[in-house]
């Protein structure tokens, strides 16, 4: 009997956990939103944390931050460093709106000091689903699983008509050509995606031809 007391005891404690999670799910779509909205439409530029300063792909990021930035559109990043910090950077030092979003990690992650709006999430869906609400275009540059994630996300609601089809630009040739080379083969060659899905796709090395791309499909 006092075990079955006990066992309930547990069971009980561990549903009123998970009510209370609810409430700081529910507090960082709230935070989110509220300190998103009124910025101006913003490009998500994605890539490996583990870029270090100097290298060509970090200078590549800021270039991209900084000519969205001067575009008119906020730049959003994951938050942290690499290709993250290199697309605040950028952008912060343009004079634009430089947003971070960051996600709370064990290891890697810690917030870059560019980002001038800053967001801390614990929940990757919720971070998710900041990124898609107020981004109208995602530059994804080379990165590992999360940024491979980020992008599957991306072409996943666009292909399933969940939102608006936006731009989802691919920057690096000689790094993306192999992955979308294999969709070709595989994916498109074996029908598990339709004729036109791979037009999602858009592959550039040049950071100016990237932002005409944006501004082409966006307005202000």
């Amino acid at each position: 009997m006092v075990d079955k007391i006990e066992n309930q005891y547990v069971i009980d404690a561990l549903n009123s956990r998970e009510s209370w999670r609810m409430f700081r799910i529910l507090s960082e779509f709230v935070d989110g939103i509220e300190q998103m909205s009124g910025l101006p439409p913003g490009v998500s530029i994605f890539g490996s944390a583990r870029v270090i300063p100097g290298s060509p792909e970090y200078n590549q990021a800021e270039q991209v931050g900084k000519l969205v930035s001067e575009a008119g559109f906020t730049v959003i990043t994951g938050g942290g460093g690499g290709i993250m910090e290199a697309g605040n950077k950028g952008a912060a030092e343009a004079g634009g709106h430089s947003v971070g979003l960051n996600i709370e990690l064990p290891f890697e992650q810690s917030p870059n000091p560019y980002a001038n709006v800053r967001l801390n999430f614990r929940y990757f869906f919720v971070r998710k689903v900041i990124f898609v609400k107020h981004s109208v275009a995602y530059v994804v540059m080379p990165g590992g699983f999360g940024t491979l994630d980020e992008l599957a996300e991306a072409l996943t609601l666009i292909q399933t008509h969940r939102i608006k089809p936006f731009p989802v630009i691919l920057m690096g040739s000689d790094y993306w050509g192999g992955l979308v080379d294999w969709f070709k083969d595989k994916l498109m060659g074996q029908e598990k995606i339709g004729p036109g899905d791979l037009d999602l796709i858009r592959v550039m090395d040049d950071p100016q031809e990237v932002v005409r791309a944006i501004k082409q499909t966006v307005i202000l």
